[in-house]
């Protein structure tokens, strides 16, 4: 038997050295538990005896997103509404009736319409306001208690009044089995090039999207445009899978590294891939995130796809559920991920946060370069750089606001009740008289506000005085007109938001993407590109 010899001098440093760890373990534990008792022991005194009653519930809430505001956005405590909320958005099933919501102090109105479903065969519309169920009025309930009532069992029927443009109308409606496509649309563009877009990574992401390719292929696709923007990411382990279908087996796809040791983790591709010949290219934005830019950043690595659009979100956090006391859950970051060339794409460090809690940028304190399978530089600190970057009009603050806002919503909703029919879905046009009629009705409606129009307005309704009411309406108006200067900025961008509402109204969902096939400017670049394959050979490998 081997024999190991330790001198009393290295003995007596492991030893000190584990009563240091065990003693700072110790410490830090001791730590928490002293911080929660004290918090235990206020609670208990304020219910006791401060003069008006609290509610526990809504004060713990309290307490735990301000415990939780000074970290990623993405780390959030999860009551049983949201457990349930967060199942649909990962299973992609639920009971209801079809439809996605604003929740408003009148009750529930209706944002679109899903094609087939209960809330479509009842004739509802966007823009309807559901100001009663059951006989039950939604007037000032509170968004928790909203969400609760169209969601249920599926085959299960409800009475409903609704406002819809000053008119109260009454409807019987049943709710249906809702299913969430991760692909809604997937068809030929020509007899060559096939288009799959891809909008969550659910848990049937992987299948869809197995399932379009393979019709896509039946129907003679030797091309593919797959199309990740606006898509927030979502299930780590779909975006394994996805990029595994163009990838060969054993091949590294991410890794995971946290501060907990079993979380940091190897992911490779496990299955034989689908197809490693046919040439891609993938379209992402500034708000392709997370399982989005798993599959770019794979592809992108691997010189297997060529990368278009714009920079990608940044998302480079992993998130993990775990399970608290009385059916509540938190949500959160354990990790980060990395591509296979070993990228960090994360763009927010939430964890230096300046002293105003302005939360600065990796991309600020230094880029790093890596290189691809074929020797290309790709950069790290702040989401996917694309190989062929498609410019935009920088968007204004202003225009910012409005996007935020339910403005775009409201001006086609009335654009709707002011036109029966709109052209064929591939011929419509918002033309640049339409766009002139937006930025008028924009100073009746009242959800766009500047922050300048908001200070402004504060400050007025502060004075005593009431005197200066026409130096007030002159001011308000100069802000509009500044305000409207500022939009048109980015008319591009806010013709085509504008555009894909209203034909929503007329054509559904399918009738937005059936637009994009014959109009969208960035899918006929991908076009132009596949349909050049020299072009697009030499963009996969170093100068």
């Amino acid at each position: 038997m081997m024999k190991i010899n330790l001198s009393k001098k290295t003995v007596f440093v492991l030893f000190v050295g584990t009563v240091f760890v065990f003693f700072s373990f110790k410490s830090k534990f001791f730590e928490v538990a002293k911080q929660i008792e004290i918090y235990n022991t206020l609670f208990k005194e304020l219910n006791m005896y401060y003069i008006d009653e609290i509610n526990p519930a809504e004060l713990t809430n309290k307490a735990i997103k301000n415990t939780l505001k000074d970290l990623d956005p993405y780390t959030v405590f999860y009551d049983a509404q949201d457990i349930e909320d967060a199942r649909i958005r990962k299973e992609g099933e639920y009971g209801g009736i079809g439809v996605s919501v604003y929740y408003l102090k009148k009750g529930i109105q209706i944002n679109e319409i899903y094609k087939g479903y209960s809330a479509d065969r009842a004739g509802l519309k966007a823009g309807d306001i559901i100001i009663s169920i059951d006989e039950q009025p939604l007037k000032n309930m509170e968004r928790d208690q909203l969400s609760l009532f169209l969601k249920g069992t599926p085959n299960s029927t409800f009475s409903i009044e609704i406002l819809r443009q000053g008119e109260l109308i009454k409807k019987e409606i049943l709710r249906d089995k809702i299913t969430v496509k991760a692909v809604p649309f997937a068809e030929m563009i020509d007899a060559e090039i096939g288009y799959i877009a891809l909008t969550r990574f659910n848990n049937n992401a992987s299948y869809e999207v197995k399932k379009a390719f393979q019709k896509l292929k039946n129907q003679g696709m030797q091309r593919l445009v797959f199309d990740l923007r606006s898509n927030p990411g979502g299930s780590l382990l779909q975006s394994v899978n996805i990029a595994n279908f163009f990838l060969p087996k054993g091949n590294v796809i991410v890794k995971t590294k946290a501060k907990v040791k079993k979380w940091s983790t190897t992911y490779r591709a496990s299955n034989e891939p689908l197809d490693l010949e046919i040439p891609i290219v993938v379209l992402i934005n500034g708000r392709s995130a997370s399982a989005s830019e798993i599959v770019s950043g794979a592809l992108q690595d691997y010189d297997r796809a060529v990368i278009m659009g714009e920079r990608s979100f940044g998302k480079g956090l992993v998130q993990s559920y775990r399970k608290l006391t009385y059916g509540t859950q938190l949500k959160v970051t354990i990790s980060k991920y990395y591509t296979p060339s070993g990228r960090c794409i994360q763009e927010l460090d939430y964890a230096n946060r300046d002293s105003e809690g302005v939360v600065p940028k990796f991309s600020e304190q230094g880029i790093q370069e890596f290189k691809t399978s074929n020797g290309r530089i790709v950069f790290d600190g702040g989401g996917i750089l694309p190989d062929v970057k498609i410019k935009t009009s920088n968007i204004t603050e202003a225009t910012n606001t409005l996007l935020k806002s339910k403005a775009i919503f409201n001006f086609s909703t009335h654009y709707y009740y002011q036109n029966s029919q709109i052209a064929s879905v591939t011929n419509f046009d918002f033309k640049e008289g339409d766009f002139k009629k937006f930025t008028k009705y924009l100073k009746l409606d009242t959800t766009f506000r500047t922050k300048q129009e908001s200070l402004f307005s504060d400050a007025y309704h502060s004075i005593t005085t009431q005197n200066i009411s026409t130096e007030f309406k002159g001011i308000q108006e100069k802000l509009l007109e500044d305000k409207i200067a500022e939009i048109s900025k980015n008319k591009d961008i806010l013709k085509k938001h504008l555009k894909d509402e209203i034909i929503k109204r007329y054509y559904y969902q399918d009738g937005v993407y059936l637009h994009h096939l014959k109009n969208d400017s960035i899918i006929k670049e991908a076009m132009i590109l596949l349909q050049n394959q020299d072009t697009y050979k030499r963009l996969l490998f170093a100068n």
